[in-house]
């Protein structure tokens, strides 16, 4: 008898009702989870065979991140097991709001057991849901059973009309009624589709199997509470508002190639941000790194771009991307970043914005981090000042530019320029005209100091918008949370799903119809050797930093 126990880490262990003598259990208990962006939460399945009371046999185990199963493909992961099996795990928004409280009773249900013996009849109530491959009902809740009675009279259901029906009390919902058998093939007796509403005007429902009649429910009482109106649902047209940069965006410098040590290449009121990666809204993620000479020496230790020798230790710049990229590209199916930097010289040239490493757009957190590495080689002179105008205008620029190819293709794309920086801008009104001038692109951004400098102009900078639909920029400072990898995360994305929301609706752009998967295109991940879900974390002057050779090579990026 397999039973699923669920830990939502590091919250409370779930335990749904076990199932008798079944391969293919299908579990009906729905588990609500308070999510947000920068917070991550792992689930921790365990099924077990119930062999007898107080002797459970592990049968599997698999861990999902939530929202890496929100954003893959129709919202569903799945899990090879080790011992056999596949585990599949699916989130989706919670919609609407309300309860539904049902008690019926059956009336001469047609007997399916023969002449000495009656049948055991429960109910279920499935949801109605959309695949790839067409219309599908998901059972969501399951009743006891009445033993030995053609004239049931269940217990009262309770369930969210969240989880029946997305709120909606005309969606159609399903009742069937079946005959319990103890080797888990249970019996159909009967079934009606009807809405939660029908529910209300109705107080019985024949039941039908095959097209022909097979007994009666009746609605003995029938309640719902807290629903919402049809006038509270907030009604978002589908059209897209053209958006503009100016002054015009310069693009990016590409500094010449160079030899490089680490080698080349590289459900309530309104739509929510879960409605919208449910509908594969896609997050696009920029990266900005400082390289003023305020940062020091690169090749002494200490310092903010020291890169350490042992190859598994991080220096802030490091830790600050791998812990916001990480969240962000679980959002993002192509998994390609451009990754900029600013704030030194080329040439003799200041420049601030210019490609860092070899390829116009990195590919995974693991290349951001190796451009950001290779970009040392590049012959740069760590110079100044702070400017970040030519960064937010070439971000934006492509912001505007992605959504707008991905509108033409039915799609949605929303971005996020991170800008990582040891001190403040040295022209806080030109970089506020600036982020005044791209307020209306798709793009959020958010700046994380790293070091120990005055940040309080920054600050000024997340403060200064006049109405919420322009408060577009969060600041955070590295070191207030760089000890714990959750609070940093949460503080750095905490209003990304605002701001993205905020965006599309501003622009009467609805979210899109969620996205349908098929089996065939669902991809089975391997059951882990070790469920480990801990995160682990671990005057300004030029500097002249040598490009492929002297001391800095020999000091940084591997093992001496």
């Amino acid at each position: 008898a397999p039973f699923l126990l669920p830990h939502v880490l590091l919250n409370s262990n779930l335990r749904p009702r076990r199932i008798k003598n079944s391969l293919a259990p299908n579990w009906v208990k729905v588990f609500t989870i308070d999510y947000e962006l920068g917070a991550p939460i792992k689930l921790a399945i365990q099924i077990y065979d119930e062999v007898r009371k107080g002797n459970n046999k592990a049968m599997g185990s698999a861990a999902f991140d939530v929202g890496t199963v929100l954003g893959s493909r129709g919202n569903m992961q799945a899990k090879r097991l080790k011992k056999g099996g596949t585990m599949f795990c699916k989130v989706m928004p919670s919609k609407g709001r309300g309860m539904l409280r049902l008690s019926m009773s059956g009336i001469k249900l047609k007997n399916t057991e023969g002449f000495m013996r009656k049948s055991d009849p429960f109910f279920e109530l499935n949801a109605n849901s959309n695949t790839a491959g067409g219309q599908t009902w998901d059972n969501v809740f399951r009743s006891e059973v009445c033993k030995n009675n053609l004239s049931p009279k269940w217990k009262e259901a309770t369930i969210p009309l969240s989880v029946l029906c997305e709120g909606d009390v005309n969606k159609p919902i399903q009742i069937i009624v079946r005959d319990h058998e103890s080797n888990g093939k249970h019996v159909l007796m009967g079934m009606v589709e009807t809405t939660v509403a029908g529910l209300q005007d109705t107080n019985r429902f024949d039941l039908k199997k095959k097209g022909k009649s097979t007994g009666a429910l009746h609605i003995d009482k029938v309640s719902v509470s807290g629903a919402a109106t049809v006038d509270e649902v907030s009604q978002v047209s589908e059209r897209m508002a053209a958006t503009t940069v100016s002054p015009a965006a310069p693009g990016a410098f590409v500094p010449s190639a160079q030899s490089s040590r680490y080698g080349g290449g590289g459900g309530g009121v309104g739509p929510n941000f879960v409605d919208y990666v449910t509908g594969g809204c896609e997050l696009n993620v920029c990266v900005a790194i400082d390289f003023t000479g305020s940062n020091g020496d690169p090749r002494k230790p200490g310092t903010l771009h020291y890169l350490h020798r042992d190859g598994y230790t991080k220096n802030d710049y490091e830790k600050a991307i791998s812990a916001i990229v990480s969240i962000l590209s679980k959002y993002d199916s192509d998994q390609k970043y451009p990754v900029y930097g600013f704030g030194a010289k080329y040439g003799g040239v200041v420049r601030h914005c210019f490609q860092c490493g070899a390829d116009a757009e990195a590919h995974g957190v693991e290349g951001i981090l190796k451009g950001y590495h290779d970009t040392f080689a590049s012959g740069l002179v760590m110079s100044g000042p702070t400017v970040f105008t030519e960064v937010l205008q070439t971000a934006a620029a492509k912001a505007i530019s992605n959504q707008q190819q991905a509108q033409a293709t039915g799609k949605q794309a929303y971005s996020l320029l991170l800008i990582l920086t040891d001190g403040a801008v040295s022209d806080v009104q030109a970089t506020a005209q600036t982020l005044k001038q791209i307020k209306d692109a798709p793009m959020s951004t958010v700046i994380v100091g790293v070091g120990n400098a005055d940040f309080s102009s920054m600050r000024f900078l997340d403060d200064d918008a006049t109405t919420p639909d322009a408060d577009t920029v969060q600041f955070v400072a590295f070191n207030r949370h760089c000890s714990n990898p959750a609070e940093l995360t949460s503080e750095t994305l905490n209003e990304i799903p605002n701001q993205l929301v905020r965006y599309f609706q501003r622009n009467g752009i609805a979210p899109l119809p969620p996205v349908q998967r098929s089996d065939k295109n669902l991809e089975v991940g391997e059951e882990e050797e070790e469920i480990d879900l801990t995160l682990d974390f671990s005057n300004e002057e030029e500097i002249v930093v040598a490009s492929g050779g002297g001391d800095f090579s020999a000091g940084v990026g591997g093992p001496p």
